[in-house]
C-alpha cells in the first residue's frame, strides 16, 4: 500500500499544473506574428512618399505631351510620308555591286575604321589624363582638377559635328578633321566616365598605401588604377564602337570615311549606291561590335 501511495504520489506531482494532459487551447496561427500599427510618423513618411512618386510621375508625362506636341511628332506625319518612304525603299533594291563600286567602298569603310582607331588613341589618351586629374580620390591640386573639369566639360559639350565643321575649316576636308573631332568629344566622354570609375574603388587599400607613407603617383598607379583597370578598358572598348558611328555622322560635313561617301549618294539620289554603303556599314559596326565582345570576354567580363 505504501508503495502504490508513494508511486501515486509522485506521478501526481509529475502531472501538475504545469504538465496538464487536457484539451489544448487552440492558439491562432497569425497571433504571434502579427505586426503592429504603424504609427503616424511612419505612415505619413510612406504617403509623402507615394505622393512625391505620382507627382513625379505626372510631371514627366506633363513632359513628354509637351514635348511631342513642341516638336510636331504624331502618326499623322508618318502616314503622309509613306509614299516618299515607299519609294526609297523600292529604289534600294537590288544594291548596287559592280566592281569599281565595291572597291571604293571599301577603301571608305577602311577609312571609316583608321579614323576610329586614330581618334581612340588621341581620345583615350587626353581622356584618361583629365580623368586622373579629375578624379577626387587622385588628390591633385584643386585649381588642376578644376581646370581639368573645365576642360572635359568643354570637350564633351560640344557635339562631334560642329566639332568636324570646325576642322574642316581649319585642315580642309578629309579623314584627319574627323580624327581630330571624335577625339576631343571623346576625351571629355572617356573623362567623366572613367574619373567616376576611379572614384568608386574600393577605399580600404587605397587607405592601406596611403598610411604605409605612399606618395600620391604611388598609390594611384598600385591601388587606385589596379582596381578600375577592367572598367576601364570596357569603357575604352565602347568608345571605339561610338567613334564608328560618330565617324559616319561627321563625314556627312566632309570629314571623310563612308559616310562621306554616303552622303555623296544620297545627294546625288543614287540609292542603289546608298544600299550598298549601308550594307557595308553594317558588316562593319558588327565586325568592331563582335571584336570588342571578345576582347571584353578575354578581360573576364561575362558577354554572350
Amino acid at each position: 500500500m505504501s508503495t502504490e501511495t508513494s508511486t501515486g504520489t509522485k506521478t501526481g506531482a509529475a502531472a501538475g499544473p504545469g504538465s496538464r494532459c487536457g484539451p489544448k487551447i487552440p492558439v491562432q496561427s497569425g497571433g504571434s506574428s502579427e505586426r503592429p500599427p504603424l504609427d503616424t510618423a511612419t505612415q505619413m513618411s510612406r504617403y509623402k512618399r507615394s505622393r512625391s512618386i505620382w507627382i513625379i510621375l505626372l510631371v514627366a508625362a506633363a513632359a513628354v505631351v509637351w514635348s511631342l506636341q513642341g516638336t510636331g511628332v504624331s502618326i499623322s506625319n508618318i502616314i503622309a510620308g509613306w509614299d516618299g518612304a515607299r519609294q526609297i525603299a523600292e529604289g534600294l533594291f537590288p544594291p548596287q555591286v559592280d566592281q569599281e563600286l565595291l572597291r571604293s567602298v571599301a577603301k571608305a569603310a577602311l577609312e571609316t575604321l583608321q579614323i576610329s582607331i586614330a581618334a581612340l588613341f588621341f581620345g583615350t589618351v587626353m581622356g584618361l589624363a583629365l580623368a586622373v586629374t579629375m578624379a577626387g580620390n587622385m588628390n591633385a591640386p584643386r585649381w588642376l582638377s578644376t581646370a581639368a573639369r573645365m576642360v572635359a566639360t568643354m570637350f564633351r559639350s560640344v557635339p562631334e559635328l560642329l566639332w568636324a565643321l570646325v576642322f574642316v575649316a581649319v585642315v580642309g576636308l578629309g579623314p584627319a578633321a574627323g580624327v581630330y573631332a571624335i577625339s576631343l568629344h571623346a576625351a571629355g566622354l572617356l573623362a567623366k566616365l572613367v574619373s567616376e570609375q576611379l572614384e568608386a574603388v574600393d577605399p580600404a587599400p587605397v587607405e592601406a598605401m596611403r598610411l604605409t607613407g605612399a606618395s600620391r603617383l604611388a598609390t594611384g598607379v598600385l591601388s587606385i588604377i589596379p582596381q578600375a583597370r577592367n572598367n576601364i578598358a570596357s569603357l575604352v572598348l565602347y568608345q571605339w564602337e561610338c567613334n564608328i558611328r560618330s565617324s559616319v555622322v561627321i563625314g556627312f560635313v566632309g570629314a571623310g570615311g563612308i559616310g562621306q561617301a554616303l552622303g555623296i549618294a544620297m545627294r546625288l539620289f543614287r540609292y542603289q549606291e546608298l544600299a550598298t554603303l549601308m550594307i557595308a556599314l553594317l558588316f562593319l559596326v558588327l565586325a568592331v561590335d563582335q571584336i570588342s565582345r571578345l576582347l571584353r570576354r578575354r578581360m573576364g567580363a561575362v558577354t554572350r
